[in-house]
């Protein structure tokens, strides 16, 4: 054993705790956009597209659902590590219903062509919700989180409105705050080649 070797963490319980964490969330019902009952805690969630944009068209075609995009929702001041009551946080709900609002302001997209499964987390399991979220991006490489970039942007406000337009608003164009980003446009053509690539990738 090498002397670096005694730093190295490893925990069979680990494994087998995320490994019962993405099976819950595979069973956990499909809700249409946008959610309609409010509830608390925070949490992972995935989005699933059922439309028929063309560029997507490959997501009605398969046998096994997949998501488009997946995220997480934490309790503000959790990632300054202030203790807040993750019970009576709504983030959840919240950050899930506002990219319904996003999906709304697209010109190509509807929010009731979207799907979304998510898993609340509270008290001490509030702790796993980025391990969980890492795992699930790992395990479904989703479009919109490993090949097209920009649907979780936020209007950066006055003064850093220098910035790019990303590849999500260069498919869906409609949000209103990307029409004052002066930065260089994706060239459309690229992006949805970049999508070609990633749907011949995919397993059935």
């Amino acid at each position: 054993m090498s002397a670096i070797d005694k730093h190295i963490f490893y925990s069979e319980v680990v494994t087998a705790l995320i490994k019962e964490a993405l099976a819950f969330f595979d069973k956990t019902p499909l809700e249409r956009l946008p959610l309609k009952e409010a509830f608390t805690g925070a949490g992972v969630y995935a989005l699933y597209y059922t439309g028929s944009y063309d560029q997507y068209a490959f997501y009605a075609k398969r046998s096994t659902r997949i998501p488009i995009y997946i995220g997480k929702a934490v309790p503000q001041g959790w990632r300054q590590g202030r203790l807040t009551s993750v019970a009576k946080s709504r983030e959840l709900f919240r950050r899930v219903n506002e990219h319904a609002k996003n999906i709304v302001q697209s010109e190509n997209l509807s929010a009731e062509d979207f799907e979304a499964r998510f898993m609340i987390f509270r008290d001490d399991t509030a702790n796993l919700i980025s391990t969980i979220e890492s795992s699930l991006i790992r395990k479904y490489s989703p479009l919109w989180n490993s090949v097209i970039d920009g649907f979780g942007n936020h209007d950066p406000g006055s003064g850093r409105y220098n910035q790019a337009v990303s590849e999500w608003d260069a498919l869906h164009p409609g949000r209103m705050w990307v029409e004052r980003l002066t930065g260089q446009k994706p060239v459309l053509e690229q992006v949805i080649e970049k999508i070609r690539k990633y749907v011949s990738g995919l397993d059935e």
